[in-house]
């Protein structure tokens, strides 16, 4: 091949990836504007995991192996109270790989920190936040809160030890205690590639996490939340999403109770 062809060969490379990230995008938003609903609720459009993020997309063979290999803490069918899906941590461990710095409302076992950990750069950071056993007299529901997303959040705020705890990559994790309204976001400001939000999931804490994880989001980064069940479903985390959906251009990935948004 001679040099010119050389060069347009790149350039036809170029191009045919900045194409099929266009396609993707313009997928995605014709997917969730098509789901309002005769009430004006919105539905979230969901979307395939490698329509979400380029690190899934599939080959002849399926995911990439360079890209998506982890390494997993998985449960199987062991129900575990706040705990994701393997499927879902997997997603969270495969985006980990191309973060620096990571923020998670909601500790809850320390699987996800973990992960994050475990299978991000070693220069990497994870920060994550969960209310400690004896400040649970700090939380501050509402009375838009439903009483089980209250009662839900005050029982798994008992661990002050979690799985990441003794392993050879705490050091990259910061713990930190207290009610997630409390927090004072300002250190973290457009400094986060990936925001988890699986704290409380009483309706006015996912909104008041959302506005946090807003502000701590960098571009291009990820938020995403766990255990999106639908717009009917009642729960604060369904009830929330549903009305930021009117305002952010957020997916449901398929096969998963999460939502996600890219910031632009």
């Amino acid at each position: 091949m001679t040099p010119l062809e050389m060069v347009l060969a790149s350039v036809l490379v170029v191009t045919l990836v900045q194409a099929g990230r266009r396609l993707r995008r313009e997928s995605l938003e014709r997917r969730r504007v098509r789901s309002a609903d005769r009430r004006g609720r919105v539905p979230i459009a969901k979307a395939p995991i490698w329509e979400v993020d380029e690190a899934f997309a599939v080959g002849p063979m399926g995911p990439d192996r360079q890209r998506t290999e982890v390494t997993m803490l998985g449960g199987g069918g062991i129900l575990v109270p706040g705990g994701t899906t393997d499927y879902e941590a997997w997603i969270l461990a495969v985006l980990a790989k191309n973060a620096r710095r990571m923020f998670e409302f909601g500790t809850c076992t320390g699987r996800t920190a973990y992960l994050w950990a475990r299978n991000s750069a070693s220069d990497a950071k994870v920060t994550t936040l969960t209310l400690g056993p004896e400040q649970r007299v700090l939380y501050e529901a509402s009375e838009r809160d439903r009483a089980l997303d209250t009662e839900i959040a005050l029982e798994e705020s008992d661990l002050e030890s979690f799985l990441y705890s003794g392993s050879d990559v705490a050091h990259k994790i910061e713990q930190l205690f207290g009610d997630s309204k409390a927090l004072d976001e300002t250190p973290y400001v457009g400094k986060m590639d990936l925001v988890f939000i699986d704290g409380s999931h009483a309706y006015s804490y996912v909104i008041s996490d959302t506005r946090k994880a807003l502000r701590m989001i960098r571009s291009g980064g990820l938020v995403l939340w766990h255990d999106y069940d639908g717009p009917l479903e009642g729960r604060g985390t369904d009830e929330a999403l549903v009305e930021l959906a009117r305002e952010l251009p957020l997916f449901h990935i398929e096969h998963t109770r999460i939502v996600v948004y890219r910031a632009p």
